[in-house]
């Protein structure tokens, strides 16, 4: 006579309470293995997230223009062709996607403000750094175009330079004189905090109009980058194919010739550096799978123990009317409840492990469903798996001999 489903599984669970520390040390494998896979996909995922967060800050429409190294007789030295405000000019004239033009001369030079001083970056640009760069302002302004065309000295700081002087709050250096490589500079601004950027880190450096760092700091009319804004993501590639075009005519480079600037998609930079961490995400996960393998080793070699120590009740089960499909079933029942348990307990550690690296590491973490769903799907397939053998051997008895077992 066939037993009913529920009687079937308060047999198994019986069955693991009778042993109830083996079972729980069976399951510690699955746990560990489930536990692993959810803090790894969790630190991946929060890696993944925080790559986007990044490219939504730097915009995706956004290309960066720098001298090129070239090679001359087998030697890599600095092109001799510099950028300069022509090669702008020759930008906006042949480049009909660029919306907008920025530019920028820097040079790390020593900022002193009262009794307190810092190196950093200090940054020529013209007023539109704001708009292409996609900074935004905390306090105060942003010079205009007239302040750069009278080469006023003002300057707007970094939200980091708040902290490397000593200032709570960037209210506080709004009409501050600091001085820049020793020339004095009304501060009438500070930038919100943006964080790090492919090229560098944006909240270390002084913005100062161009004009007047031109003639007053740097002293050269060489322009260490150019950056323009493109009408939409799908013009990017036509963008390049522009620009490219317009700064080989501004250099009068021959066809033979190897371009002498280089343009930078910053979107494909971080977008290899998300497939990056999605490959190093997948190997630890990987790994921790391992542990997933061997915990299921464990529950097979417990299974097969079990049938041995309970042959004389699988006799007798037999002999009272249970057909082998109840005895398959019944053993294969508690392999996958051993492998169901260690799931949700895994998943339940990496859950806290995910959290506690957070909270203590500073790492970004994100549990989503479908790794819950991935992980109690992979615990189940273990027991079946693993559960298979076990319960066939159980079920392929012969009931006397089963009853003749010592």
């Amino acid at each position: 006579m066939k037993l009913p489903l529920i009687e079937t599984l308060t047999i198994s669970l019986d069955a693991l309470r009778a042993n109830l520390m083996r079972s729980l040390l069976t399951m510690l494998g699955i746990v560990i293995g489930i536990a692993a896979v959810i803090t790894m996909v969790a630190l991946g995922n929060g890696a993944q997230n925080a790559i986007k967060d990044r490219i939504a800050r730097l915009g995706t429409t956004v290309l960066q223009i720098n001298p090129q190294r070239v090679q001359h007789g087998g030697v890599h030295t600095e092109s001799t062709v510099k950028l300069t405000t022509k090669d702008v000019d020759m930008i906006r004239e042949r480049s009909p996607n660029v919306v907008a033009v920025n530019w920028q001369q820097d040079r790390n030079l020593q900022v002193v403000w009262k009794n307190k001083n810092t190196n950093v970056q200090i940054t020529g640009t013209p007023p539109n750094f704001l708009e292409v760069r996609g900074f935004k302002l905390a306090n105060g302004r942003m010079f205009s175009a007239a302040d750069d065309n009278a080469r006023r000295r003002v300057a707007v700081l970094g939200s980091e330079l708040l902290r490397q002087l000593n200032v709570d709050d960037g209210e506080a250096l709004i009409g501050e004189q600091i001085r820049i490589g020793g020339r004095g500079f009304t501060v009438i601004g500070v930038l919100a905090p943006k964080g790090a950027e492919a090229g560098g880190d944006g909240d270390q450096q002084v913005l100062i109009p161009f004009q007047a760092g031109r003639s007053g700091v740097f002293g050269t009319d060489r322009i260490n980058d150019i950056w323009t804004l493109v009408s939409s993501e799908d013009s990017i590639t036509v963008a390049m194919a522009e620009i490219t075009g317009a700064l080989r005519r501004a250099h009068r480079l021959r066809p033979e010739q190897p371009d002498d600037f280089s343009i930078r998609n910053r979107a494909d930079i971080l977008e290899t550096m998300g497939e990056t961490t999605r490959t190093f995400t997948l190997l630890l996960a990987g790994v921790a799978a391992v542990s997933l393998l061997v915990g299921g080793i464990g529950i097979m070699n417990i299974m097969l123990v079990s049938v041995t120590e309970r042959t004389r009740e699988i006799g007798v089960r037999k002999a009272l009317g249970a057909t082998s499909k109840d005895i398959l079933f019944q053993f294969l029942a508690e392999a996958v409840i051993l492998c169901v348990l260690g799931g949700a307990l895994g998943v339940a550690a990496g859950m806290l492990g995910a959290i506690q690296l957070s909270s203590s590491m500073g790492w970004k973490t994100a549990v989503d469903a479908q790794s819950i769903v991935l992980a109690f799907s992979f615990a189940s397939a273990i027991g079946l798996v693993f559960g298979v053998w076990p319960a066939r051997r159980a079920s392929a008895l012969d009931p006397i001999e089963a009853l003749r077992y010592e």
